[in-house]
């Protein structure tokens, strides 16, 4: 195929701002065959491969790009499988554009290629032609693991392992498999149809599954060895919701985006006919700036909210966010009050919510993570008139594992303590990775230290 030297990505297909903030459906809707042979010729198939040294898992993007623009979207597949067991995920929500897309040489002058979108159409391509290989079912090698938690890190340990031979069983809290991918990321950002279809591909190779078991509570790591579990591995996320401990917290109308999230995404409140509806703001604020502000701000919108604002303490610039998220939030209409931060969430005398009191904030030093520490400009408060907010502060993992495991120990967040770059723990035949370890980070880095506990524990 020819080289395209366009400076500029393939365009996205997507729903129009308008029709998108009404629905749930997805709001990318991928590329065309002709859209990703264009793309893919963009690639200058780099010797040196950059764009491989910005990926968590390493998939060989080069390799599967080359066979995109050739034609072959089998070949394609096949060769981001050897290493990435979720691609239709990560060509959705990976931050490509600070991982792979980032060294791309290619953007140099100009875009970089649209790795993630090329990602997601191989893996589409597969689904819809269901061209699944027939998994071939491996050798017992008489060796069993447990896995606690269905999300991205402890399925593709699972999945790894159990390609390899174990007898492998995921011990999942919520009724539903999936983790983060179902509870949290919305179905406009990531279609739960296909987060199933991946996992459904997972539990071929012969992954276990028993999901309402609460480990920690339904049974304990130890309990797990007593079955006959040589080793555990832990991917229990970080679900524990922070808030700002300010007055009014406690008021009618006030969610922790984690709640707010959950009963959307996985308990379906957006469907009229949900079973566990949902208090629905007219005017909503939301506390935040990461993807999971962005996510509850157009989850709010599509749920009928009048007006969703989310008030961030820093200017737009240090948006945590991907650009990608912000963007589409500006286009359906979120409204952003920058260098603002609440003082208290005010209600009447029912309880319910009524204003979020807030104060403005300027930009002083940089603090650890060298952004510049928002600092409170003095007789500076204003008050938002609202009927519900959703504090998206970030999360913490949850200690009951911890709490409940002699000898696993935690550092002053509650995160496990690994003692490798394998997830060892400080228990002997504990391992753990994902946010349970490194606090609420990305899809991504959870699956690939999913995939080093179980190389690991092959290799035992």
């Amino acid at each position: 195929p020819m080289a395209n030297m366009q400076q500029h990505k393939t365009p996205m297909p997507e729903q129009a701002p308008a029709v998108r903030a009404k629905n749930f459906d997805e709001v990318a809707c991928g590329y065309t065959e002709s859209d990703a042979r264009t793309e893919a010729a963009r690639c200058l198939q780099c010797k040196h491969k950059p764009c491989v040294k910005g990926c968590p898992v390493g998939v060989d993007i080069p390799g599967f790009i080359a066979k995109i623009a050739e034609g072959d979207d089998a070949g394609a597949i096949a060769c981001i499988k050897q290493t990435n067991a979720l691609p239709a995920v990560c060509g959705r929500v990976c931050p490509q554009e600070s991982q792979c897309e980032r060294l791309c040489v290619r953007g140099i002058k100009g875009e970089p290629v649209a790795i993630g979108r090329l990602e997601r159409y191989a893996a589409d391509t597969a689904m819809a032609a269901d061209t699944t290989p027939v998994v071939e079912q491996p050798t017992p090698n008489g060796r069993r693991v447990a896995v606690v938690g269905a999300g991205p890190a402890g399925l593709t340990c699972a999945g790894t392992l159990a390609a390899q031979g174990f007898d492998v069983t995921i011990f999942e809290a919520l009724h539903k498999p999936g983790g983060v991918l179902v509870y949290g990321i919305p179905e406009f950002r990531l279609p739960k149809a296909i987060v199933q279809r991946e996992i459904d591909a997972l539990i071929a190779v012969g992954v276990k599954l028993e999901t309402n078991c609460v480990v920690g509570r339904t049974v304990s790591i130890d309990e797990l060895f007593d079955e006959g579990f040589e080793a555990v591995f832990i991917g229990s996320g970080a679900g524990l919701p922070n808030f700002m401990k300010i007055p009014g917290e406690q008021l009618n109308g006030v969610f922790s985006a984690n709640e707010f999230l959950t009963r959307v995404n996985l308990m379906k409140a957006y469907e009229d006919t949900s079973r566990t509806p949902l208090h629905r703001g007219r005017r909503v604020c939301v506390v935040g700036g990461g993807n999971v502000a962005m996510d509850a701000a157009r989850s709010a919108l599509r749920l009928g909210a009048d007006s969703v604002t989310i008030v961030y303490r820093r200017t737009e610039a240090e948006l945590p966010a991907r650009l990608e998220e912000v963007h589409h939030a500006h286009e359906e209409g979120v409204q952003f009050h920058f260098l603002t931060s609440p003082t208290a969430v005010l209600g009447d005398d029912k309880g319910w919510v009524t204003g979020l009191q807030c104060e403005q904030m300027e930009l002083g030093e940089p603090d650890a993570s060298g952004r510049r520490r928002p600092v409170r400009v003095e007789n500076s408060a204003f008050t938002i008139d609202c009927d519900s907010v959703i504090m998206a502060i970030g999360t913490s993992p949850n200690r009951l594992i911890s709490e409940t495991t002699p000898g696993l120990d935690t550092n002053k967040w509650g995160c496990l303590v690994t003692v490798n770059e394998q997830g060892l723990t400080t228990k002997q035949n504990v391992y753990a990775g994902g946010d349970a370890v490194t606090g609420a980070a990305t899809v991504i880095l959870a699956m690939g230290a999913g995939r080093e506990a179980a190389k690991a524990l092959a290799e035992d």
